[in-house]
């Protein structure tokens, strides 16, 4: 393991398999080109049965990433914190006697937008954020630095469909709000009472499918000439508003 990096990356072809087994969560597995043979087969397949992301690199890349520790052509890197179910949010909410208060992101590909997202959301009192299983940084230690200590109070869990979990959350009467150029002002929104907000990836914005699935669109009243505002921006103007008019002094 490495120790700068605080055990986010394992290595080596027993230590990869014993984590594989043990359930915990792993966002890549980094692995030498093929032909894979024995145990790293055997390890590339499970791998791929856990649909755990696979970046094929050179023993050059392999080797930073172990710190010149003996990695046999594997490594693996785990998330800073474990993720936890979104049930696990509501439940959250409900024994602090509060509506729900989500945040969602759909693709957020930046680990220093992800982690100032977090530091935000335990600000203002986020019961939980929600992540992109596929297309999206995972809970790297660039997350964990950058959200200050926020992982240690902030429940995150991720899910392989955006779309689905707002269906699931409507049925559950939790008002979800997507934020997109078209929208209404946010400022001439009621954001009281259960409430999900969804955050679009730096790129792509929020996509089509979740769009029409959200209850409403909202956006950010613009004055000057750029239309655009970083997504980490947004998402805390966003939260501090919803905060606000569910009564946060």
């Amino acid at each position: 393991m490495s120790n700068s990096e605080k055990s986010l990356y394992i290595y080596g072809r027993n230590a990869v398999s014993e984590t594989l087994k043990s359930g915990r969560s792993i966002e890549k597995m980094f692995v030498d080109k093929p032909p894979y043979q024995g145990s790293l087969q055997m390890i590339v397949a499970k791998a791929k049965e856990m649909r755990i992301p696979i970046q094929v690199c050179d023993r050059e890349k392999l080797n930073e990433l172990a710190q010149g520790g003996h990695h046999q052509g594997v490594v693996v890197q785990c998330a800073a914190t474990e993720y936890v179910d979104v049930e696990d949010i509501l439940k959250k909410a409900e024994e602090k006697g509060e509506a729900p208060f989500l945040l969602i992101c759909e693709s957020i590909q930046d680990p220093h937008n992800l982690g100032a997202i977090l530091r935000t959301a335990e600000c203002v009192g986020v019961h939980g954020v929600v992540v992109s299983k596929h297309n999206a940084v995972g809970l790297t230690e660039a997350v964990a630095k950058t959200a200050a200590g926020a992982l240690e109070y902030v429940p995150v869990a991720k899910v392989s469909s955006i779309a689905k979990l707002v269906d699931d959350l409507k049925k559950r009467g939790i008002w979800t709000a997507c934020a997109d150029m078209d929208g209404q002002n946010i400022y001439e929104t009621n954001l009281k009472g259960p409430l999900a907000l969804v955050i679009g990836g730096e790129h792509e914005g929020i996509t089509r499918l979740v769009k029409e699935r959200c209850d409403f669109v909202v956006s950010l009243p613009m004055k000057g000439k750029v239309t655009s505002l970083n997504a980490s921006v947004a998402a805390g103007i966003l939260m501090y508003e919803a905060a606000h008019q569910r009564g946060f002094n």
